[in-house]
């Protein structure tokens, strides 16, 4: 506990009243003759970390807005805590630093630029930023842009975490890298995540529970549920299994 007067700066999960869970019954979405979603239900408890997988276009994009509240759904209910939405592409803002970056929220909040940035800077630390608060997107590695993404969505303060593909435009040893450091932040900082990927190997070595989409319209065709400790290994042979199951049920020939 911080003395009084004093901010506390460390990452920790939000302070709330009700389960930060979320809760999908029987949802469906349509875009004109285009039927996204069907009938799909899903939950996520709260700070368990839900991997989703699906062939493109099978609307797992589409779900997490609908979890946002940035859609609405045709039929069926959407209920849970505030969610936030980190999408594929960090979306830095080119002409502001890394910390005003990522104190955005912060200062949409009310907050002045100067109190934003104290409460933002000693994070920097803690992910392994330190020393690059001043440094625009374009002088930052892929994974150093991805880290100060998901510092802008931890800030927003919001209980539940919409993550869709965040790793999907790095290169292999950054994106192990950068998978690590999400592991490790929610372990400081417990949030109920929702993450979609098109990477099995992934969804099992970072969720509690793989929940697998059918091609579209998306409904889920199975869920697997992963009760490894962590952190967890690629070679793990449970690993290479449970990632099997998953391929099958996506129809994927062994």
């Amino acid at each position: 506990m911080p003395a009084k007067g004093v901010m506390d700066t460390t990452l920790q999960a939000p302070s709330i009243s009700a389960p930060a869970s979320v809760e999908i019954e029987r949802v469906t979405r349509r875009f004109g003759a285009v039927t996204a979603l069907e009938g799909l239900s899903l939950r996520a408890d709260q700070h368990e970390v839900v991997c989703v997988v699906g062939p493109s276009g099978c609307g797992k994009s589409t779900l997490l807005e609908l979890v946002c509240g940035l859609q609405v759904p045709d039929a069926g209910t959407v209920a849970g805590a505030p969610a936030v939405y980190m999408p594929q592409r960090d979306l830095l803002l080119p002409w502001w630093g890394a910390l005003d970056n990522a104190a955005l929220p912060l200062r949409v909040a009310g907050q002045s630029r100067a109190a934003a940035r104290a409460h933002a800077q000693p994070l920097f630390a803690e992910l392994g930023l330190a020393g690059f608060e001043r440094a625009r997107p374009d002088a930052l590695s892929g994974g150093m842009r991805q880290r100060v993404a998901f510092l802008r969505t931890l800030l927003s303060g919001k209980p539940v975490l919409a993550l869709d593909e965040p790793f999907a435009a790095l290169d292999a040893l950054t994106r192990a890298e950068v998978q690590r450091w999400l592991e490790q932040a929610l372990a400081r900082a417990p949030r109920t995540v929702l993450l979609v990927t098109h990477d099995v190997e992934e969804a099992v070595v970072l969720g509690d529970r793989v929940v697998v989409l059918s091609a579209r319209p998306g409904r889920v065709v199975a869920e697997l549920t992963i009760e490894l400790p962590r952190p967890r290994r690629r070679t793990d042979p449970v690993v290479g299994a449970l990632r099997e199951r998953a391929l099958a049920a996506l129809g994927v020939p062994a």
